[in-house]
């Protein structure tokens, strides 16, 4: 699949507030399933915790699904683009290195979702990681080992 011809749409009008919270999606590059492998899958995770530490997003939830992700962050002192930016290419380079690969890993653009202060954010972050369930990968979200939420 190559990559989205509408992701350009999907940057037009994007804000970026800090303090708000986002649900945000990568994909692989033609759905490539990279993450099928839990230790190739925790390169990724890495990066969420980089961003942590880097105090640029806050991590609620996430889940890393075989050919993407989503992520479910408090955006701290730092702009979606530039955080999706750090995320992906120094993600890239680990799994790269990792798979003994080169080239690009992720498509073009993400998708992000403002989510408003009146939605359940614990609703949200239950649907984040119960992707693996939703996609037949695992009957209990329990038994799948590339997911994390801040309330468990």
């Amino acid at each position: 699949m190559p990559d989205l011809p509408h992701a350009s749409r999907l940057r037009a009008g994007r804000y970026s507030q800090s303090g708000q919270i986002y649900l945000l999606t990568a994909v692989i590059r033609n759905r490539e399933p990279v993450f099928t492998n839990w230790q190739t899958g925790r390169l990724l995770v890495r990066q969420f915790q980089q961003a942590y530490t880097a105090d640029l997003a806050e991590s609620l939830a996430w889940v890393v699904m075989p050919d993407h992700f989503h992520w479910l962050v408090e955006l701290r002192d730092c702009t979606l683009p530039a955080l999706m930016l750090a995320t992906k290419s120094r993600s890239a380079r680990a799994v790269n290195a990792h798979l003994g690969r080169d080239g690009r890993l992720w498509q073009k653009g993400f998708h992000d979702r403002a989510i408003r202060r009146e939605e359940d954010l614990l609703a949200v972050a239950r649907y984040v990681i119960a992707n693996p369930i939703r996609a037949g990968l695992v009957r209990r979200v329990h038994d799948y080992p590339l997911w994390d939420a801040k309330w468990l």
